[in-house]
């Protein structure tokens, strides 16, 4: 059974780093402003909540999975709206 759950938690971990690190290859090729901005906000948003997943799934019920679901809602609402002011 925890190997399952190491399996789960490793798999979003990496699939957080890669859109992070897509994001930062999104960030230097692209062309124009605006569309650097949505790399920007893919990577914050879409990277940074599987990170927070991850983490939640390795921490199992206690009270560090609460704290990083308030972080992780606390990014999905902020990091998109503060992109769009920006633009």
């Amino acid at each position: 059974m925890e190997s399952v759950v190491d399996i789960l938690s490793w798999a979003l971990l990496i699939c957080g780093g890669v859109f992070t690190i897509i994001g930062g290859i999104g960030m230097i090729r692209l062309p124009d402003v605006f569309t650097r901005m949505h790399a920007a906000g893919v990577t914050e948003t879409m990277g940074a909540g599987a990170i927070f997943a991850g983490l939640m799934v390795q921490a199992g019920w206690s009270l560090i999975t609460v704290k990083l679901a308030l972080m992780a809602v606390f990014m999905m609402f902020t990091n998109p709206t503060a992109t769009h002011a920006i633009a």
